[in-house]
């Protein structure tokens, strides 16, 4: 019984220490890029993969440094080998062969080696690559940066945009749930219709839906922001940057009149990066048709004995020493190198067209983003205007139904147009920003 009762205190207890390892934040969006440029998972990982390719790097040169290596061999005769010799080395009968035993039942080896490559065709191209393996995921990590970039800015937008919207429906909710309360007055008093109660209750339902949905919207909207900022879901975060604000700092047509420098977009520099590749491999198996030089020195000790005194003082073991060159002449393959040529040759080509292909590719996608982008600051424009035009007609009519001037139709036409265009200008907000976002990755510099 006792145990059940400190079940709540436990429980409570882990809930607290929950609560006091959660962190708190306050993110201007600049403030949540720089952020998330440090600590999303994706950008961590790009970053380690520049440290494995570094490692790869020194691999690669390290194979052509010197080289030692040492080693030590025992042996246990338990059965010597057995061979057979004339008999009459003994003092046996011409003809008749005696079996005797050769070695000892214990021999140990020791030794030494130093080995060094001189020259090989492959090595030098293998250095090469690595330097071209480094710069691919230099690039990588380049192009992660841009688009988690992209990523913050859009989902930063997202959870303003929910929360715009939800002050916009609650602000209309009170407003509208007074002037149903006013017309339901008017209606008992039998000045109006019970058409027109009906008409503002489906249009106060609605608003109700449509404002659940927003706040249901806006915490995946946080938990989404959350990961790609790299911090815990159950952290507390607060934007401080508005939609206004943001909306105004993007608009900048001066940006979409900039040239477009194709070959310093990071998409462009993978692209030639895969080329450079090729080109290596072409040359690798070029290099595989030149001779390779390599040498190596060698020292060690052997001993041998019936009894297992390898380590006892004065033991006698005997030394060897010697120095090698190594030349391989690659001669003749059967045309399989020559194959091999052939299939690097056909790839290098592929990549050069993959290049050309990546190219137009981008000049169209910069061309499609700057007219995104121009077209999103029309709309705000338009939008803007236009809610403003929506706000004038429903308080006209709002008046004129409430002093029975006006029906319950039209009243509610002139809602809808409201609704619609607070929405398409909160939706305009956003597209400023994130048509923004998208034209400034293309051209995002390498």
């Amino acid at each position: 019984m006792k145990k059940l009762f400190l079940i709540p205190f436990i429980v409570f207890a882990f809930t607290a220490k929950a609560q006091d390892n959660k962190k708190s934040f306050n993110f201007s969006l600049e403030e949540a890029i720089s952020h998330a440029l440090i600590n999303n998972y994706s950008v961590i990982n790009a970053g380690r993969d520049i440290e494995a390719s570094k490692e790869k790097k020194w691999e690669t040169t390290a194979a052509g440094l010197p080289q030692i290596n040492a080693g030590l061999d025992y042996t246990n005769n338990f059965v010597l080998q057995k061979s057979v010799v004339p008999a009459e080395f003994f003092g046996g009968q011409p003809g008749e062969f005696a079996t005797v035993a050769f070695g000892t039942k214990h021999s140990m080896f020791t030794r030494a080696t130093l080995s060094q490559l001189i020259f090989d065709g492959s090595y030098i191209i293998a250095l090469q690559a690595s330097k071209t393996y480094l710069k691919f995921y230099e690039n990588a990590k380049q192009k992660t940066d841009v688009e988690i970039k992209e990523a913050v800015i859009n989902e930063y937008g997202n959870v303003l945009l929910a929360q715009e919207s939800i002050i916009i429906l609650e602000k209309n909710k009170a407003t509208l749930e007074k002037t149903l309360s006013d017309t339901k007055a008017t209606f008992k008093n039998g000045l109006i219709e019970e058409e027109s109660v009906e008409q503002l209750q489906i249009t106060l339902t609605s608003i109700n839906s449509l404002l659940n949905y927003n706040k249901r919207l806006i915490e995946v909207a946080y938990k989404m922001l959350k990961i790609t900022l790299g911090i815990d879901i159950n952290d507390d975060l607060k934007l401080t940057d508005t939609l206004d604000n943001l909306t105004v700092s993007n608009l900048d047509l001066a940006l979409a009149k900039n040239e477009f420098a194709v070959a310093e977009n990071v998409n462009y520099q993978m692209a030639l990066n895969f080329q450079e590749q090729r080109e290596l491999e072409l040359k690798l198996q070029k290099s595989k048709a030149l001779p390779s030089l390599a040498a190596n020195v060698n020292f060690g000790y052997t001993a041998f004995n019936n009894q297992f005194q390898f380590f006892t003082q004065n033991k006698n073991w005997l030394n060897y020493s010697n120095v090698g060159v190594s030349l391989n002449v690659p001669i003749f393959s059967s045309l399989a190198r020559s194959s091999r040529t052939q299939q690097a040759k056909i790839a290098l080509d592929q990549a050069k067209t993959q290049l050309s292909e990546a190219e137009q590719k981008l000049k169209l996608q910069f061309a499609a983003a700057k007219s995104d982008y121009e077209f999103s600051v029309e709309e705000y424009t338009t939008a803007k205007s236009n809610l403003s035009l929506a706000e004038r007609i429903e308080r006209k009519q709002q008046i004129k139904f409430t002093e029975g001037l006006s029906s319950s139709f039209d009243y509610n036409d002139a809602q809808r147009q409201l609704y619609t265009g607070q929405q398409n200008y909160l939706k305009s907000m956003v597209d400023v920003i994130n048509k923004k976002a998208a034209l400034e990755k293309i051209i995002n510099k390498k």
